[in-house]
C-alpha cells in the first residue's frame, strides 16, 4: 500500500469504512486528540466486542521493547478474521531498528497499530520508508486558533446541534487548542441541551463551562473596535481581580491578529463589508461586528502604533529589559494606549 502525501483522519476513517485495512498504521504528531480518536476508531472497526478478549493485545512502549511487540504482531486471530496489536506511547520504545523488517515480511491477519505521541519518526529512517510502502503514516498536527471554530461547528454538527457564533468564540478563547479538553466541553454541552433544542448558545457556554459572558477576549476585542472605554476598562478590572480568568499571552495573541486583519483591511480592494470579508478570508459576521467598526474608529498609523505596543507589552511580559510588572498591568497599559 504506496502511502498516500498529506493524509488526514477523514482519507483513514473513509478507507477503513470501506474495507481497506491497512496491515501497519504508524500514528504519529503533535495533536494527541486524533491519534487516539483514529486508533479506536480503527480497534473498534476490525474487531467486534466478542472478538477483542482473544484478538487484541494493547501494549505501552515504555513497557516493551520492539521485539516483544513483534511477537505479539506474529501471533494468528482466534476465531476471527483479524488480530490488533495496539501500541500506545510508542515514542517511548527504546528502539524502533527492526521495525522495517517486520514491515518486509509481516503476518497480514494482523493489524499493527503504533501510536506514536508529541514527535514524529525520522523519515530518513529505514522504518519509515517501510511502512510507507505497506501501511499508512498519518501525522496529526495541532489546530492553530483560527481553526477551532471550524473544530467546534461541526463537533456540535455530528452531535445534532448548532452554536451560536458567540458561543463558539467563547468557548474557543476559554479553552484553546486542547481539543482533548476541547471535545470534553463539547460533549457536557450536548448532554445539557433540554430534549428538542438543538443550538447551544452563550449562557450555556457560560453556565457549563465557567468562562464569563460579558468578560472575556471575545468580548474585549468587541469593546476595542468600538473604542468603547468603559466596557474595556470593566473587561481588564475583572480580569485584574480574577487572575486565573485569562492568560496574557492568549489575549495579546488575539488582540494582535485582530488589529493585523484591520490593518490588512486597510489594503482592501473592495472596502465593503463583503469585500473585507473576502479579502481576508473571514465569516462577514465577524467582520460587520469588528473590523468594520475599527476601520472607523482607528487609523492606519494607528494601528501600526498599537501593533508595535503589543509586541513591546509581550516581551515585558517575558521579563525583557527586567520588566517585573504583573500581568494585569500590562494589560491595563496597553489597553490604554489603544483607546488614547
Amino acid at each position: 500500500m504506496a502511502q498516500q502525501k498529506g493524509i488526514t483522519h477523514e482519507d483513514i476513517v473513509r478507507a477503513v469504512r470501506a474495507g481497506k485495512i491497512a496491515p501497519i498504521y504508524y500514528l504519529m504528531g503533535d495533536e494527541p486528540y486524533y491519534i487516539d480518536k483514529v486508533s479506536d476508531f480503527i480497534v473498534d472497526s476490525v474487531l467486534k466486542p466478542d472478538e477483542k478478549d482473544f484478538n487484541l493485545d494493547i501494549v505501552y512502549g515504555a513497557d516493551v521493547t520492539l521485539n516483544q511487540v513483534i511477537e505479539l504482531a506474529r501471533a494468528y486471530p482466534m476465531m476471527a478474521g483479524r488480530r490488533v496489536v495496539l501500541v500506545r506511547e510508542a515514542q517511548a520504545i527504546r528502539s524502533l531498528d527492526g521495525l522495517e523488517q517486520y514491515a518486509l515480511h509481516l503476518t497480514p491477519s494482523t493489524v499493527l497499530i503504533l501510536c506514536h505521541k508529541n514527535g514524529t519518526l525520522d523519515k530518513r529512517k529505514a522504518a519509515y520508508k517501510a511502512i510507507q510502502q505497506v501501511g499508512v503514516i498519518y501525522e496529526s498536527r495541532r489546530l492553530y486558533d483560527s481553526q477551532l471554530p471550524a473544530f467546534i461547528a461541526s463537533y456540535m454538527r455530528r452531535g445534532g446541534a448548532e452554536m451560536e457564533q458567540q458561543a463558539v468564540q467563547m468557548l474557543a478563547e476559554h479553552v484553546g487548542a486542547d481539543l482533548s479538553r476541547l471535545s470534553a466541553e463539547m460533549d457536557k454541552l450536548l448532554l445539557a441541551l433540554p430534549t428538542g433544542q438543538t443550538r447551544v448558545n452563550s449562557q450555556m457556554v457560560e453556565e457549563l463551562t465557567g468562562v464569563s459572558k460579558e468578560y472575556n477576549n471575545f468580548e474585549l476585542q468587541s469593546a476595542l473596535a468600538q473604542r468603547d472605554i468603559l466596557r474595556a476598562a470593566r473587561i481588564v478590572k475583572y480580569y485584574q481581580g480574577n487572575p486565573r480568568s485569562f492568560a496574557l499571552p492568549v489575549t495579546l495573541s488575539g488582540i494582535f491578529t485582530f488589529f493585523s486583519d484591520v490593518m490588512q483591511a486597510f489594503y482592501a480592494p473592495d472596502r465593503s463589508e463583503h469585500g473585507v470579508a473576502e479579502w481576508l478570508g473571514k465569516p462577514e459576521w465577524s467582520v460587520r461586528r469588528d473590523v468594520m467598526p475599527a476601520l472607523r474608529n482607528y487609523s492606519g498609523i494607528k494601528v501600526m502604533q498599537i501593533l508595535a505596543e503589543i509586541r513591546k507589552t509581550d516581551g515585558a511580559s517575558k521579563g525583557v529589559g527586567g520588566c517585573k510588572t504583573p500581568p494585569g498591568e500590562l494589560l491595563q497599559e496597553l489597553i490604554f494606549f489603544i483607546l488614547h
